[in-house]
């Protein structure tokens, strides 16, 4: 069995946001490219553009579930309601872990750069942020949830 987990806490060491390092870590099931994983992820790193919202790992993961147990007909309204469910369930395991599913509270006293631009990818940035450890939190949920439900 891959460990998802793994690969999303290796993407993001690579450089990838978290959004993007979560989406790629499912490329075996999402069926998409790693050009197309990539760009559709990458508005979504540092909770949304860096605005320190919705943690990018949380994204990627809602970009996976709708890829993987979405729907596509908008009348479908029982599927609709299955879906946000799913979303709600992964969200609330992710903030039972991790305290949050915010970019700003999950990086609270973490010394991080003000303004808009992301910070370099140090020895130093990797050491005081939790972000590959919540890729990697991200996934693992993913995988026991789609492991586990219908």
């Amino acid at each position: 069995m891959i460990d998802h987990g793994k690969i999303a806490e290796e993407n993001f060491r690579k450089g990838y946001n978290c959004a993007q390092s979560v989406l790629l870590a499912f490329g075996d099931m999402t069926g998409l490219d790693e050009r197309t994983a990539a760009m559709l992820s990458s508005s979504f790193g540092g909770g949304l553009g860096r605005l320190r919202e919705v943690c990018g790992a949380v994204s990627g993961a809602a970009m996976v579930l709708g890829l993987v147990k979405g729907y596509s007909d908008p009348d479908d309204r029982e599927a609709k309601k299955a879906h946000y469910r799913r979303v709600q369930e992964f969200a609330g395991k992710f903030r039972e872990q991790n305290g949050s599913i915010i970019c700003r509270e999950l990086l609270a006293g973490v010394p991080t750069a003000e303004g808009r631009d992301p910070e370099a990818r140090t020895d130093a940035y990797y050491q005081k942020r939790p972000c590959a450890e919540l890729c990697r939190c991200a996934a693992r949920i993913l995988d026991d949830m789609l492991t586990t439900s219908e």
